[in-house]
């Protein structure tokens, strides 16, 4: 087909950072960061007939050249890099430049990201985004595109790795095999953006890892058992190729001994789950009731028992909360030898139920997005001060990650890890140990200023 285009099209596609993770001054260094794929796989779905030069630009590995030479520019946003993001999109705007937006903030308040875009992508970007391009090059992009009912993920191209480099990424080989979650979590945006859980063809998912030559990956899906029959033929599928694996799932994985049997069997060797907290109150106000029907204990104990390591996430600042939890969930953690715990803050997201309810009951302290991140106190806890619900999740964070935490759930994780795991559980417990103390520095007590007033964008 000839070329649409007389010239390349250059296309710039920007994920931004917020300043806990950007290039030069960040607390992480890009090493220990896993290779995204949202950009990769924006480049792969560019036509190839529209003769295109594409740019990525990890605002984690890199800094935006505000001076590049493109026709158009897309940029990625998540709620807490949004305000970064429109100030990238209002400075290339200011040059002339068209600007797309796109991603899960855009997709959750598409109104409030149509001021700043010339156009906007909501849901998944597989046919709207091509869509998008071929009407650019034509003159008559349209100011927004919507994804369609019964999208499918069958047939699509592998995402361009090479664009972002391997050398940026302690984990460079990172794939998707499924989107969405069939949970309805109160504090999750995922319900609420993306609707229902699809699946790429398992056949694709092998080929794709094949084509990598990967032997340890990353599964990027947000629940990686949501189908459970599609799970059992993936791990089946997977035992051939040998490979190391870790993903994230729930803890209902291990009340299916064929499933985790399967999963061990596949090389799965270590998952991220979302135990979210110890009350069972708390769970049903969230709507993750199926955490319930688990001990806590149990799950680990069966979990180590197939040569899993386990990065286990705790959210603080639910209604029932009090100044005890901190301690109590610490607790909990070095006795059931939790390899990697992780803690974050309550945060109500725009567009989930839990923002609306909290709106609703004005207790919403701030709508700055920035701080939208997990580690800031955005809303009034009922039990709690705000103040007090920071100050206990930094100690949670430095209590865990002391040295004497840390030996105490390396040295019990031996029996099953084996010597091989070590250096690695020794680094990633490390590297929590420098974020615990690194964490003034980018989350502080916002809600100080202005005492009694709300803050908002």
């Amino acid at each position: 087909m000839p070329s649409l285009h007389p010239k390349p099209l250059r296309i710039l596609l920007i994920s931004p950072r917020g300043p806990l993770y950007r290039h030069r001054g960040g607390t992480w260094s890009k090493s220990l960061r896993y290779a995204p794929l949202t950009l990769t796989t924006l480049a792969a779905l560019v036509p190839p007939e529209l003769n295109a030069e594409i740019a990525l630009v990890d605002e984690g590995i890199a800094e935006v050249d505000l001076d590049a030479d493109a026709d158009l520019v897309g940029i990625s946003l998540i709620t807490g890099t949004a305000p970064r993001s429109y100030e990238l999109a209002a400075h290339f705007r200011a040059r002339g430049i068209p600007v797309v937006l796109g991603g899960v903030h855009v997709t959750l308040l598409p109104e409030e990201a149509q001021q700043h875009a010339d156009a906007i992508v909501t849901g998944y970007a597989e046919d709207t985004w091509p869509e998008l391009l071929r009407d650019f090059v034509a003159g008559k992009m349209r100011p927004r595109y919507d994804q369609a009912p019964g999208l499918s993920l069958a047939n699509r191209p592998f995402p361009k790795r090479e664009l972002l480099g391997a050398d940026n990424f302690v984990v460079a080989h990172t794939i998707e095999a499924t989107r969405g979650c069939i949970h309805q979590c109160e504090f999750c945006v995922v319900p609420s953006a993306w609707g229902r859980p699809i699946q790429h063809p398992i056949a694709d998912v092998v080929a794709d890892i094949q084509q990598m030559g990967a032997k340890r990956l990353i599964f990027l899906d947000l629940n990686l058992i949501s189908d459970m029959d599609y799970a059992r033929e993936l791990f089946t599928a997977l035992i051939p190729l040998k490979i190391q694996w870790g993903g994230l799932t729930t803890t209902i994985i291990t009340m299916n001994d064929d499933l985790l049997d399967l999963a061990a069997r596949s090389g799965c060797k270590g998952l991220l789950l979302g135990f979210e907290t110890l009350s069972a109150d708390a769970l049903a106000e969230t709507k993750k009731q199926f955490n319930q029907r688990q001990d806590y204990k149990d799950v680990m104990r069966r979990l180590h028992a197939h040569g899993i390591g386990v990065q286990g996430c705790f959210v603080f600042g639910f209604d029932n909360h009090t100044t005890d939890v901190f301690a109590e969930t610490v607790d909990f953690v070095m006795d059931a030898n939790i390899d990697l715990p992780r803690y974050a803050i309550l945060t109500p997201f725009p567009g989930t139920p839990l923002f609306d309810k909290l709106k609703r009951a004005d207790r919403i302290l701030n709508e700055d997005w920035t701080l939208y991140d997990g580690q800031h106190v955005v809303y009034q806890p009922t039990n709690l001060t705000p103040d007090a619900l920071w100050r206990g999740t930094e100690w949670a964070w430095k209590k865990t990650y002391s040295y004497p935490s840390i030996a105490k759930r390396l040295l019990a994780a031996r029996p099953w890890s084996g010597r091989k795991m070590l250096p690695l559980s020794l680094a990633g417990n490390l590297g929590y140990r420098f974020y615990a103390h690194n964490l003034h520095k980018y989350y502080t007590c916002d809600w100080q200023i202005g005492v009694g007033e709300k803050v908002v964008a």
